[in-house]
């Protein structure tokens, strides 16, 4: 698919946004803090302008990011919203972000309101108008005109009402969002947010985090769809979810090469299509090759809906090697996966990147590195994250955000009698499960991400085998890896144990024989940058050094154990971390991205001898 794509901005349709609270002037992101050097880039005019959802694309939406009224108010007096407002925040920055203009903290025993008015006149025939969310943290309730869209729960995944009814005639729209986030004090997911930041924990996140956008539809749409891949039958199979469908309507599908019609098939309304895919051309690192997809919605011959999009052919697998050990093989191949711990966070943006070449930023600079893999940890990324590793050739293990945290970890492989289980409520399961299934519902498009890890170091782990089979069972077409250097249980593809600073793995011998081993954290080497640093005292790494050349040499030194381990059984590593965050300085650039610690031609120099393919044969 070409990279085109993902430059789309703001397309012609029939929505338009006033420009009330968009005057630059009265906006500035918060000092006192480093920034990205992307900050200065922010355009409150046009802020994350690019089309937010590259796997289903339509033409007729319209970003309504920008400057909207905001106001914190005590919890027990939130029910309606307030008569006047604080400030004004831009979205899609957290209100305790520097990006935001505000910089405030919410806490559970506060609400955070949203308003904003969309100039809009409604003329519209057969046609619906959705108003989507890319990310809000935590539980929001949305209000158009004074009446309620809907509500959401769950701060990693997108959301949409369908807010045609509640439209007026006049031309001014009044949009209204309400949001409570309990942070730490609370059991949903929060990944590392904590209230009183200190070590690995960081900032709390509450609100707007992501695009928010409008869309119009015909009254008969596509609400969803999966493809998947099958490399061996040379198929993709394409299963579509259709609003409002009616008995006659037919569905076709068509994927392409560049100019050339590779398949075509047309079914009726419910029925998957199979797609013969001839002589396919093999997603990998190396050759990140993505066919076109386009799916249309027909009735009496006549196209109602359309989407573009695109899919990959791969096959991420567990094969035994020539010394029965099990391995984590790419397409039928051992491809040993080695990549950065990726938190994701931002100096001035926490959760979201200041730009959309931020966005991209930290997958460039990791495969620059000669990195293969990220694993993406407990948080989810916008969309157009993934679409960047599936367009540059990059795997990902994709956490869970962690949640209802206290329980006891074990992190040594083998050895039982101190691990517990969080005794979560029903509640806060049901919390959990909701989040964790629409996490993978909504990226389980994208071919980058070939593990799901549903926990991490025991954070809020419960119920592993039963979560951990429910997640192999719903998505067969990925690795699950049940829980990264958390307490141990036989279930799952992966035995993932955690060791810091140098690498090391558990005995092949003793696990290799039913699970791929691999080295989910190590390394940890700190380096503080004079004025790259969240602050100047107390910052914390595993093992810190006072000279880049110092720090190079230990990681060299770390990189050069690998070649025995991955002959014995090794299937992948992950060092940490991409970036330092706040006060962890473990990271291979500077927080503010301005300082690469390490030199990136002499890293892909050293790693490369990594994925030498003839230091492991799989069983035929």
């Amino acid at each position: 698919m070409k990279t085109a794509l993902l430059g789309l901005g703001l397309l012609s349709c029939v929505l338009s946004v006033d420009s009330v609270a968009q005057k630059p002037s009265e906006w500035k992101y918060v000092e006192g803090k480093i920034v990205t050097p992307w900050a200065e880039k922010v355009n409150v005019a046009n802020v994350h302008p690019e089309y937010p959802r590259p796997q289903m694309v339509r033409q007729n939406w319209i970003n309504i990011n920008g400057l909207w009224n905001y106001s914190i108010v005590p919890k027990q007096a939130s029910e309606t919203k307030p008569s006047s407002f604080d400030g004004q925040i831009l979205v899609p920055f957290a209100v305790e972000s520097a990006l935001s203009g505000v910089g405030k903290t919410v806490g559970k025993d506060s609400v955070l309101w949203y308003q904003r008015n969309i100039d809009f006149a409604p003329k519209l025939k057969d046609q619906r108008v959705l108003i989507h969310f890319g990310a809000v943290d935590w539980k929001c309730d949305v209000f158009v005109n004074g009446k309620p869209a809907g509500t959401h729960q769950g701060g990693y995944d997108p959301f949409s009402f369908d807010i045609t009814d509640l439209l007026v005639k006049k031309k001014q729209q009044d949009i209204s969002v309400r949001v409570w986030d309990p942070s730490s004090d609370g059991p949903q997911p929060r990944g590392k947010q904590i209230k009183n930041p200190h070590g690995i924990w960081y900032t709390p996140v509450t609100g707007i985090w992501q695009t928010v956008w409008l869309e119009t539809v015909a009254t008969t749409h596509i609400a969803d769809f999966k493809q998947v891949p099958d490399i061996d039958k040379q198929t993709v199979s394409v299963s579509t979810t259709l609003t409002n469908a009616a008995a006659t309507d037919k569905i076709k599908v068509v994927a392409m090469d560049g100019p050339n019609k590779v398949a075509e098939q047309e079914v009726a309304s419910g029925e998957n299509a199979v797609l013969n895919i001839p002589n396919a051309k093999l997603w990998s690192p190396e050759n990140p090759f993505l066919y076109d997809l386009t799916i249309s919605v027909t009735r009496n011959g006549k196209v109602v809906d359309e989407v573009k999009s695109y899919f990959a052919m791969r096959k991420i697998s567990m094969q035994l090697d020539a010394n029965g050990i099990q391995r984590m093989a790419l397409n039928n191949k051992f491809l040993f996966q080695y990549g950065p711990l990726d938190q994701g966070w931002w100096p001035d943006g926490l959760y979201t990147a200041p730009t959309d070449e931020a966005l991209k930023f930290d997958i460039l600079k990791t495969k620059e590195m000669g990195f293969n893999m990220i694993r993406k940890h407990v948080k989810v990324e916008p969309a157009r994250w993934y679409r960047y590793c599936d367009e540059l050739g990059m795997l990902v293990w994709q956490d869970m955000p962690s949640g209802d945290m206290g329980n006891n970890w074990e992190q040594r492989p083998g050895i039982t009698g101190a691990e517990t289980d969080k005794d979560r409520t029903p509640e806060s399961e049901n919390i959990y499960k909701t989040e964790w299934k629409a996490i993978i519902d909504a990226n389980d498009h994208f071919p980058s991400i070939v593990v799901w890890v549903p926990f991490n170091e025991a954070w809020g782990q419960f119920k592993t085998e039963e979560i951990t089979n429910w997640t192999m069972q719903y998505d067969p077409s990925r690795l699950v890896n049940s829980a990264s250097g958390g307490n141990f249980h036989p279930v799952g593809h992966i035995i993932d144990m955690h060791n810091y600073p140098a690498p090391v793995m558990p005995r092949p011998d003793l696990f290799g024989a039913k699970q791929i081993i691999v080295l989910g954290e190590f390394g940890g080497l700190g380096l503080p940058v004079d004025n790259h640093v969240w602050q100047q005292k107390d910052n914390w790494g595993y093992q810190s050094f006072k000279s880049q050349e110092e720090l190079y040499a230990r990681y060299e030194s770390f990189i050069k154990r690998f070649e025995p381990l991955i002959k014995k059984g090794l299937s992948a590593a992950v060092y940490t971390q991409t970036t330092d965050v706040e006060v962890e300085i473990n990271g291979l650039m500077t927080y503010d991205r301005k300082v690469i610690k390490f030199p990136e031609a002499k890293l892909k120099q050293i790693h490369a001898p990594l994925y030498n393919a003839d230091w492991v044969k799989l069983k035929p």
